[in-house]
């Protein structure tokens, strides 16, 4: 079976075991995250869910990202992970998946979920088999050690959109209903917000885009967007997780935290914008 050898272990995250899992008790009990850490699951995941997350250097991000952990522990354990990333490096296809394999973290090998893959990989032709796409990319990655953490061995399924158009996004997240209706399945679409503004205008730009995903007004969130030029990254991902989520009727949208980088690396004058936004389950 292929191995991927974590990318960014040691740079976006802490590269050892023990300084990882210190790392990630940090971001749930800081200031800026949820405060405590997050209770063992007591039950099953009832149904389908779905959060945004962001995927900067846990340093900046990873008390935010650990909000909508929290929630999701409190909904219940999930039988397997959806990853919806932002591709960085403009390697693949237009929507690349991988549907075997190992991916390593300092945590212990993750294993892709085949079946569920291939299901995804068969509902959708924009969707193509491209390994080469995840090998230098961090945005799938650094959602895993938190999962690992949550739920040990879980298995998930890696996603990574280059084709960020509305149709696009809407068609996958098409696929991504059929595929998961009716299971147990947690779906995250891993994205930043707005990139290297000052904060005040930074925070301004991504409430404005985070309504329009709270409404699940898909055009209204692309034209947000382009009206005031919101350089979120991965807003394909964003998309195609509201259109799926739309379509399996998750009900409640909550923004569960927001914050920007400056909040606190302390420097406010170029920051970059991060939310953990909830669709579905209970509160």
């Amino acid at each position: 079976m292929a191995v991927r050898r974590p990318y960014v272990a040691g740079l976006f995250y802490a590269g050892s075991e023990a300084q990882l899992r210190r790392q990630l008790e940090w971001c749930f009990s800081c200031e800026l995250g949820p405060g405590k850490l997050p209770e063992p699951p007591s039950r099953e995941l009832a149904g389908p869910v779905a959060l945004v997350l962001p995927h900067a250097g846990y340093q900046y991000s990873g008390p935010v990202a650990a909000w909508g952990f929290a929630w999701l522990a409190r909904q219940g354990r999930p039988a397997a992970a959806v990853i919806v990333g932002t591709n960085h490096t403009a390697y693949g296809g237009r929507v690349s998946i991988m549907t075997s394999g190992l991916w390593e973290t300092p945590l212990g090998a993750a294993e892709i979920d085949a079946p569920l893959a291939e299901s995804i990989m068969s509902l959708n032709p924009a969707v193509a088999l491209r390994p080469e796409a995840f090998a230098a990319e961090h945005s799938v990655e650094v959602q895993l050690p938190f999962l690992q953490y949550l739920f040990g061995k879980l298995k998930f399924v890696p996603l990574v959109s280059r084709d960020q158009e509305l149709e696009t996004s809407r068609e996958l997240g098409r696929a991504l209903a059929e595929a998961l209706k009716g299971r147990p399945i947690a779906l995250i679409a891993s994205s930043d917000f707005t990139h290297y503004e000052p904060h005040e205008a930074a925070s301004r730009k991504d409430r404005a885009a985070i309504e329009r995903i709270r409404e699940l007004d898909l055009e209204g969130f692309y034209e947000v967007i382009a009206r005031h030029s919101i350089t979120i990254c991965g807003y394909g991902p964003i998309a195609a997780v509201m259109e799926a989520a739309q379509l399996l009727d998750l009900g409640t949208v909550e923004l569960l935290k927001y914050a920007t980088s400056g909040e606190l690396g302390g420097d406010r004058s170029a920051v970059v914008g991060y939310a953990s936004i909830s669709f579905g389950g209970a509160r």
